[in-house]
């Protein structure tokens, strides 16, 4: 380690006992605490539980049956936060996210119900489909230069009429049921709009632990069967987006293209390359949501989806995640749905009008922009 000349002294070493290195900034484990982008987002989870679990707690929202109700919505918010958060991160939006869970749950239905194809084969082109559109989206941007928001803005409406135009044509109704039937027997189905864990929750019914029906036709059975797959789903994505972006190469490079992309691209990052992977990645996600709901349903409606765009992008930014890209979290996205899952039927537990969960969205987001406004002055020194 080289030596540095003190005035009026011999030579001492960096932090031995001469004066601190000032190429290397010092920081607090407090305000590295502070910048972390979860940070926000756990502080809210915890302050939701706990008013809930003030005003609630007799309404049975706690009970095994009412945790399984706000984990599966906060199940289905994490699938599509999951893309959200990753396109953003690397410095771009896709406003298509909603229509294109409406437009892949239509595929499935006219090509299962009035085509009579296998359901599995459904699947599978329904998300190669939904891949191509997202690569489509991702290349129309980095090639164009144009803002993603413009861009996928455009999508939100093709995408939308081409639902309704398909589902018209074909059916002469904007509503397609019996997937079910079609489904049965099918051997990918299941992954999408199964349950798993069955026998467990007998177990824990029999040692008394979890609620069982008390009438009926299913007296003495729990009245949790198994855990949807729509969880299984958001568990797994949440998983492997955090692997990727905090473990990998590939993170490293999402984080750099949303950073700076110019500077990205002179130390070698393939920039538009990880663009269009991202739109594809958000299309992905879209499409396991719009699968697992017509498994969940048996049916697809041509007006689903709608607004859910904007509820993933609010997701990502209750997350920590700037909207300037180059900074954010997939666990923060995460908890920012399990967020929205509790308030949304924490507002139906205790007889609220359902209408103020679109005031909550509204503040929470003004909160978490300025939050994170304040936060990214912190990191980049801005006043």
């Amino acid at each position: 380690m080289s030596e540095v000349q003190t005035a009026g002294g011999p030579p001492v070493r960096p932090g031995a006992g001469g004066p601190p290195d000032e190429r290397i900034k010092q920081t607090s484990a407090l305000h590295k605490a502070f910048v972390r982008p979860e940070l926000g987002a756990m502080c809210g989870t915890i302050l939701v539980l706990v008013f809930f679990l003030m005003v609630a707690s007799d309404t049975g929202m706690f009970s095994a049956e009412g945790v399984m109700n706000w984990g599966t919505v906060a199940a289905q918010f994490m699938i599509i936060a999951v893309g959200a958060c990753l396109l953003m991160i690397a410095g771009e939006f896709d406003l298509s996210v909603g229509s294109m869970i409406g437009f892949s749950g239509i595929v499935i239905a006219v090509l299962a119900v009035e085509m009579q194809l296998p359901m599995w084969l459904c699947i599978v082109l329904a998300f190669a489909l939904a891949l191509s559109l997202g690569a489509l989206n991702g290349w129309l941007v980095v090639r164009t230069r144009l803002p993603s928001f413009i861009v996928t803005l455009a999508f939100l409406y093709i995408l939308r009429g081409l639902t309704i135009f398909l589902s018209i044509t074909m059916t002469r109704r904007t509503i397609i049921g019996g997937v079910n039937n079609s489904a049965e027997g099918d051997w990918l189905a299941p992954l999408f709009g199964g349950n798993i864990l069955g026998d467990l929750f007998v177990w824990l019914a029999d040692l008394g632990l979890i609620e069982t029906f008390t009438r009926g036709r299913r007296m003495g059975e729990p009245v949790i069967d198994g855990i949807p797959m729509i969880m299984v789903w958001a568990v797994v994505l949440v998983f492997v987006g955090h692997w990727v972006l905090t473990r990998t190469r590939y993170g490293n490079w999402i984080f750099a293209a949303g950073g700076d992309a110019q500077a990205a691209r002179y130390v070698g990052v393939p920039v538009d390359r990880v663009k269009i992977s991202m739109f594809m990645v958000t299309a992905f996600c879209a499409t396991v949501f719009a699968t697992c709901q017509v498994m969940e349903f048996g049916s697809a409606a041509a007006d689903r989806g709608v607004l859910k765009e904007f509820e993933a992008i609010i997701c990502v930014v209750i997350g920590g995640a700037l909207l300037t890209g180059g900074y954010g979290s997939v666990i923060g996205a995460a908890l920012g749905a399990l967020i929205f899952g509790i308030v949304q039927q924490g507002l139906f537990f205790t007889g609220v009008e359902s209408s103020l969960f679109r005031v909550f969205l509204g503040v929470i987001l003004l909160m978490a922009v300025i939050l994170n406004t304040y936060v990214r002055r912190m990191i980049t020194g801005e006043r």
